[in-house]
């Protein structure tokens, strides 16, 4: 039976690891397509606390198999058939981007084209001091199309996200940690634990609260200030009826703070 090259692995404790493992340079071809958005899918309906998306190999990814998936609708001309692909590919990038948990990704070294827009559309970046990103598809003819620009834009504002793509550069983990794109460094030694326990420790958390935290900004960055703020008193209040909250107040009475645990209720 052939392996996946997308897994999906919950552990008791409610993280959820996706895996990409497509050898040797996990290059995004149909195959990778459709396992993605089967693993949203398993995501959707598992409802984790916390998701850690990672990649097996040497590198994260080089990129897009050009010659199986952008080429024929290039020979052909055909528009139809690339818009309806795009069209796909940010539905995938809207669907990662709107789970109700936090979401990690963890870079270790080259981050190309499609893996790079998947971690921008996850809440937080974290990396290796060797990795590096590049949206490189102006290479080709194309812009990328998974929502990568826009996020890119969000995190380090309209012009850098234009540097990126118009150049189709490579830029190192540690630059793009001091424009707000990478969000943690971590050693090299020891990554893959590292970036787990940094997901557990959200998966651990008032994940409840963390979901709340995400619809005020998703409502933020695509709507502004004044629908966030509309937003935010239902949300925040709907966790006062959470057994979390409950919890974690009489914990900070009775124990002080920082002694709580969440279920995730």
């Amino acid at each position: 039976m052939t392996t996946p090259p997308v897994s999906v692995d919950v552990d008791h404790d409610g993280l959820a690891v996706v895996t990409i493992d497509h050898p040797p340079l996990n290059l995004y071809d149909q195959a990778l397509h459709d396992a993605l958005r089967d693993a949203v899918g398993e995501l959707e309906k598992a409802r984790p606390r916390a998701v850690l998306v990672r990649a097996a190999g040497k590198v994260v990814s080089g990129g897009v198999d050009v010659k199986q998936v952008f080429d024929p609708m290039a020979q052909a001309g055909d528009v139809e058939r690339g818009t309806a692909y795009f069209d796909e590919l940010v539905d995938t990038g809207r669907r990662i981007h709107h789970l109700p948990c936090p979401t990690v990704f963890a870079a270790h070294g080259l981050t190309l084209t499609w893996a790079f827009e998947v971690a921008l559309a996850c809440d937080l970046i974290v990396a290796t001091p060797r990795a590096s990103f590049g949206l490189i598809e102006a290479t080709v003819g194309l812009t990328p199309a998974m929502g990568g620009t826009q996020r890119l834009a969000e995190r380090a504002g309209v012009g850098r996200a234009r540097l990126l793509v118009m150049t189709a550069g490579r830029f190192g983990a540690e630059e793009l940690e001091r424009w707000g794109v990478v969000d943690r460094l971590m050693p090299e030694d020891g990554f893959d634990d590292a970036a787990r326990a940094f997901a557990a420790s959200l998966a651990a958390g008032p994940t409840r609260a963390h979901a709340a935290t995400k619809e005020i900004l998703r409502h933020l960055t695509e709507s502004g200030l004044e629908a966030a703020n509309a937003v935010t008193p239902e949300a925040a209040g709907a966790l006062f009826g959470t057994a979390d909250l409950a919890g974690a107040m009489r914990s900070f009475v009775e124990d002080g703070h920082g002694k709580a645990t969440f279920r995730g209720e």
